[in-house]
């Protein structure tokens, strides 16, 4: 993960917490079709992976108790204290908090029972290395659950907002290569990857969510919370030039605004699993 990218998570982290309902509301499908496909049997430790709020795993944790745990990581300390404070508000209290890499998770051979990871593997350079990992930290016959989002099309509640930048010439089109959101959207990539990494049984599927806002300038509110880069271009434009953003995203949304004003939008996500 580069400099530039770990100083994006860290300075969203403020806004991840703002909107850690509200994304697990929107995730709760994922999440539960994810814990399905783990089977969870209590004494169970389970490993989470770029955990940033922590409710996926704070599902699991609840399903391996009395004497099972889960271990809740992340790669940055500012969205473990979002997970912390979940974690205490929530009453769970069988979860140790990792810093963890993706890249290089440091924990021992075949030390735990399960791992997932929801919308993190996307944003690393080399998934198969990850993939690699995860394999080598999960006991062997173990399972794993992983989220990653669509193809853009099925996704335009994520995509509209930086459309609207790129057609105004405020931003550069996002670099299909790179790591980001929809890197992982190719059809068929997760099961070549799951079974290139050695992994068995591998199932993927596509979920359909829910994906509803309170109005176009709600919706970019939330998408500033939540996107560094969309947010660093908004405080450098003028009011003039924002105004015409909010037009622009206006006009984009049009086909999913409800008659009071509210955007339902739709959204998809592929939920993937194999045993190691």
């Amino acid at each position: 993960m580069t400099d530039a990218v770990r100083e994006r998570w860290r300075a969203s982290a403020e806004g991840w917490r703002r909107r850690a309902d509200m994304v697990r509301a929107m995730g709760m499908p994922v999440s539960a079709r994810m814990i399905d496909q783990l089977d969870l049997q209590p004494g169970y430790v389970v490993l989470e992976l770029a955990a940033g709020p922590g409710d996926t795993g704070f599902m699991a944790a609840e399903l391996v108790r009395p004497s099972g745990g889960l271990i809740c990581s992340d790669a940055f300390e500012e969205m473990l204290a979002i997970a912390r404070g979940r974690a205490a508000q929530q009453g769970i209290e069988n979860v140790e908090f990792k810093l963890l890499e993706l890249e290089w998770i440091d924990l021992g051979t075949a030390s735990v029972d399960a791992a997932l990871c929801r919308w993190g593997l996307m944003f690393v350079a080399e998934p198969a290395v990850s993939l690699l990992e995860m394999r080598r930290v999960v006991r062997p016959g173990g399972r794993v659950a992983l989220a990653a989002w669509a193809d853009p099309e099925r996704n335009p509640w994520a995509t509209i907002p930086a459309r609207a930048l790129v057609e105004l010439g405020h931003a550069e089109p996002p670099d299909p290569q790179a790591p980001g959101m929809f890197s992982l959207a190719q059809p068929g990539q997760l099961r070549d990857l799951l079974e290139e990494s050695g992994f068995t049984e591998v199932e993927v599927d596509a979920i359909e969510l829910d994906s509803e806002r309170p109005g176009v300038e709600g919706y970019l509110d939330e998408t500033s919370d939540l996107s560094r880069p969309f947010a660093q271009v908004r405080d450098r434009l003028s009011e003039t030039e924002w105004a015409e953003v909010l037009d622009r995203v206006r006009d984009l949304a049009e086909p999913f605004t409800t008659e009071t004003g509210r955007l339902r939008m739709p959204a998809q996500s592929l939920v993937a699993s194999a045993s190691a």
